[in-house]
């Protein structure tokens, strides 16, 4: 199964292939596959372009933040835990629910509120 982004994106001269993968959602003016480096400088751009433009600086972002709301949010929506592990590609579930999902007080007074009225 492939996403519609891949199927709409400019098609390569060439479909690039690393070991025996294909069909990467984002390549580089090269039509190479993007790499973290591509991001992270994509970020820095987009952040210092911002705060040079806005009294109220944004924070640094960067992929990995990106990585650690989306785990947050899916948690936060009730995703299967097993399920997320699988799409965030961590071997271990500790590592999905201990370091990448983070909650506080208001999520937690949510679910309190959430449980409560299914009683």
């Amino acid at each position: 199964m492939q996403f519609d982004e891949i199927e709409n994106r400019p098609k390569p001269p060439v479909e690039p292939e690393i070991v025996v993968k294909s069909g990467f959602l984002y390549l580089d003016k090269n039509g190479m596959p993007m790499v973290a480096l591509h991001w992270e400088k994509y970020f820095q751009h987009i952040c210092e372009k911002y705060n040079s433009i806005y009294k109220v600086q944004m924070p640094k972002v960067t992929p990995h933040v990106c990585r650690h709301t989306y785990c947050s949010n899916m948690a936060k929506r009730g995703m299967n835990p097993k399920t997320l592990q699988y799409l965030m590609g961590h071997s271990d579930i500790s590592i999905t629910l201990n370091t990448y999902t983070h909650v506080g007080f208001e999520d937690a007074k949510k679910e309190l509120d959430r449980v409560k009225k299914g009683e």
